[in-house]
């Protein structure tokens, strides 16, 4: 029997290879792209629709690569055969389809995106505040609640965090890969970045924006801790910064006397 382009078993045949091949490409895509811990409430709707989309590529990847090799093999010309391919014309329900069903898929994916950005970026009222400042190559983070300022930023677990950022130099971004969620810190404006820690650990915040010859360097240590452990630190670094102060007010003291 001659094959014919139009012999609708090389389509169930190319659709069923095309199923098998967007399985096998979705597994190997997540099992070579494996997601850091989901370290924050937001990392678990992030990394949702970040399957989503690793399995659209593996679709539409396989889509390509299998009817192409497909075509090559069963529809390939014999050394004997000297006709001409057979004529088609257009067919206009295959362009309406390829037209709209990317249409809708496209639409699909923006309202998930949508909602995605709108839970991440969701404020809560009892979230903690922190004044987050990138300079090269370092961060400092103030407590304003309690006058703290650290280089590691420490948060209590399953409570909402709110980062207030700027920079004072050149473009940064604040970036904990396990928390998922990235903002860019410019100069002369505040950006907010929030997220809520789920898991207790340590991790570290990184500038993903190329911000100069030691960029690689700019990484500050994050420690998430229970509510009790959180208190006690913030206790004990307002104890040790409050005879510092005091220092800093009694000399202020003994100069205006001595003038």
């Amino acid at each position: 029997m001659p094959k014919s382009a139009t012999d609708i078993r090389h389509f169930i045949i190319a659709g069923v290879l095309v199923a098998i091949a967007t399985v096998l490409m979705d597994l190997l895509l997540k099992a070579l792209l494996p997601m850091p811990v989901q370290g924050s409430r937001q990392a678990q709707i992030i990394d949702q629709l970040t399957s989503w989309h690793l399995t659209l590529i593996a679709f539409l990847f396989s889509l390509v690569v299998v009817i192409m090799l497909y075509s090559l093999f069963v529809f390939r010309k014999s050394a004997d055969d000297e006709s001409e391919g057979a004529h088609f014309e257009g067919n206009t329900t295959l362009e309406i389809a390829w037209t709209v069903i990317p249409l809708i898929v496209v639409f699909v994916f923006g309202f998930f995106g949508i909602r995605a950005l709108s839970d991440v970026t969701r404020a809560a009222p009892d979230e903690i505040a922190v004044n987050v400042t990138g300079f090269q190559w370092s961060w400092l983070f103030e407590y304003p609640d309690s006058g703290i300022v650290s280089s590691e930023l420490v948060l209590p677990v399953d409570r909402p965090a709110r980062m207030d950022m700027t920079a004072r130099d050149v473009i940064h971004s604040f970036w904990i890969p396990e928390m998922r969620v990235k903002q860019d810190l410019v100069p002369g404006m505040t950006t907010t970045l929030r997220f809520t820690p789920v898991v207790t650990g340590e991790y570290s915040v990184d500038c993903a924006e190329l911000c100069g010859l030691s960029h690689y360097s700019m990484v500050a240590p994050v420690r998430i801790v229970e509510q009790a452990e959180y208190e006690q630190w913030l206790a004990e670094r307002s104890a040790s910064a409050a005879p510092a102060l005091a220092n800093t007010d009694a000399g202020a003291e003994t100069d205006a006397q001595s003038n």
